[in-house]
């Protein structure tokens, strides 16, 4: 990166108060996501996380689940009646 040239010092003090802002912004950022992290940082947050990953797994998976276990329960009710 080439240095730049300044001609006054005007140009010096404007580039340093557009950098001095850039800072404050930047500063600003980073304060905003530190408290959106910390808010979603929550017990209630997390459990509801895990409850709806949970969720979400045993509702794709709901149908094989079904499928697997169905004819164990057919047997076991024919073999009930045999039995009886």
């Amino acid at each position: 990166m080439e240095a730049k040239k300044y001609s006054s010092y005007a140009e010096i003090e404007r580039d340093l108060e557009i950098l001095k802002l850039e800072k404050e912004i930047n500063y600003q950022k980073l304060v905003l996501s530190f408290q959106r992290t910390k808010e979603s940082i929550t017990p209630q947050n997390i459990v509801n996380g895990i409850f709806s990953s949970y969720k979400d797994y045993f509702s794709n998976s709901y149908v094989s689940i079904l499928q697997s276990v169905l004819p164990y329960i057919i047997g076991w009710f024919i073999n009930k009646k045999r039995g009886s």
